[in-house]
């Protein structure tokens, strides 16, 4: 079987996603997972704003309301044994972050790269904008350090970035975390483990 999975992680829901797909897929070993680049804010800018928490404040209708979505996202990501830290989180262009992720998966690890980026954010309140940053991160997860600056210096992997977005487009997918199961139709990837582990055929994980 091969999951294809759409994220960006600026997103904390594909944080919470890849938590809940990992339990989802633990009857299938042999599973291939492909994380899809799909960029919230490609335009965005790579010089640190506002935090997630006052970007979230601004959908709400006030104060109450942002601070309960703020309250109900980090109770979720607790289940699933994530520190979302909303406060210190801070959104910030994500392109760099897609290709170093990209270069992981030339290397099979994708899946350990991503999960320092995510943590690096959403927990650390990194900034995943900064080569430094970036750097450290992926060196930490097992990559060469001169590889990463290598690709950061340059626009290596830019093209595989743009052709997920593109793909994605062609699916028809909008947000993120989206999968698609052997090329099937796209499905929220957040939905609980026992959802997602009816839809890749499996009983439910106990």
């Amino acid at each position: 079987m091969r999951v294809e999975v759409y994220f960006d992680i600026l997103c904390p829901w594909c944080y919470i996603a890849k938590r809940r797909l990992s339990t989802a897929l633990a009857d299938h070993p042999t599973t291939e997972v492909v994380w899809r680049s799909l960029e919230l804010a490609p335009d965005g800018s790579r010089v640190a704003g506002p935090t997630a928490a006052e970007v979230i404040a601004r959908y709400q209708s006030g104060p109450e309301q942002a601070a309960a979505r703020v309250r109900h996202i980090q109770a979720v990501g607790a289940a699933e044994g994530l520190d979302l830290d909303l406060h210190r989180a801070r959104p910030v262009n994500s392109y760099d972050a897609h290709r170093l992720v990209h270069l992981a998966a030339s290397h099979g690890t994708a899946d350990r790269v991503l999960e320092a980026l995510l943590h690096g954010y959403h927990t650390g309140g990194l900034d995943i904008a900064a080569p430094a940053v970036l750097e450290a991160l992926g060196t930490e997860a097992g990559l060469d350090p001169a590889e990463v600056r290598r690709v950061l210096d340059g626009d290596l992997f830019g093209d595989d970035v743009r052709a997920d977005e593109r793909e994605a487009v062609r699916r028809g997918i909008q947000g993120v975390p989206t999968l698609v199961i052997d090329g099937g139709p796209p499905a929220s990837a957040v939905q609980d483990p026992v959802t997602l582990a009816r839809l890749l055929g499996s009983p439910s994980p106990a």
